[in-house]
């Protein structure tokens, strides 16, 4: 009896929302559990990968909230960019990272940064005249200057996923090293553009606009890398000296 009383005033003690939050986070972690281990049990399978486990069961789960709840909780959990960029991406990149042949991504570490860092720039200084200059002849609402540099941005991001799902990294390691590495570096290079976009100031535009938004770029980007650098050397020198030679290796 005890126990079913603290219980019953635990479930009165939390709100609508907490309870919503509390199914969300629940459904959540189900659904990553489930893509974990079906796609586990499907790895030696030529037709059907991880990206495809995953889309198939965010799909199939989504049309069964849509219709037993006939279109009331179609929005269970909401897309938090600072959430996404903290906690999800990390592990993404760490895992894949640490999945490459780290040789054959230091060999090719220049190529890299080439395809990765300048492409990006070259690439996002096309896409942003190219928007300004299409989307200005089909008037298409009013658009400002922040807006085109922002579809840059955003556009010169390449998913090089479905591309490494293809190559066999034992096959192909140096072209499986440079597409995974000037996709990482791609996508940092356009989280960081996208980031100085949102900080700059389009009032007064001279040659000073352009060097406080040169300046916050090169601040975030060799920010980033510093910190990323530091942590992980410093973890896997602790782990070192802790005689975890293993996980040392794992951290860096």
């Amino acid at each position: 009896m005890g126990l079913d009383a603290v219980a019953r005033l635990g479930v009165s003690l939390l709100s609508d929302d907490d309870q919503v939050s509390v199914d969300s986070i629940t459904l959540f972690v189900a659904l990553l559990c489930g893509c974990i281990v079906i796609g586990h049990l499907l790895e030696e399978s030529r037709w059907i990968n991880d990206s495809i486990t995953a889309l198939v069961i965010g799909l199939c789960t989504g049309g069964i909230i849509l219709l037993t709840t006939k279109g009331k909780s179609s929005h269970l959990l909401e897309f938090d960019e600072q959430l996404f960029f903290i906690y999800v991406l990390p592990p993404i990149i760490f895992n894949a990272g640490f999945q490459v042949k780290k040789k054959q991504f230091f060999r090719n570490f220049v190529t890299i940064m080439l395809f990765g860092a300048v492409g990006t720039l070259i690439s996002f200084s096309i896409i942003s005249f190219g928007a300004k200059e299409l989307l200005g002849k089909l008037d298409i609402g009013f658009l400002e200057l922040r807006d085109y540099l922002a579809i840059g941005a955003i556009f010169s991001a390449t998913d090089s996923v479905c591309t490494l799902q293809v190559l066999n990294q034992d096959e192909t390691p140096r072209l499986y090293s440079l597409v995974f590495g000037e996709g990482v570096v791609n996508d940092a290079t356009s989280v960081v553009l996208f980031n100085a976009i949102q900080k700059l100031d389009l009032s007064h535009i001279n040659s000073r606009a352009a060097l406080v938004f040169t300046g916050n770029f090169l601040y975030l980007f060799l920010a980033s890398t510093f910190l990323g650098v530091l942590v992980s050397s410093t973890l896997s020198c602790f782990m070192f000296y802790a005689h975890l030679p293993i996980l040392s290796t794992f951290v860096l």
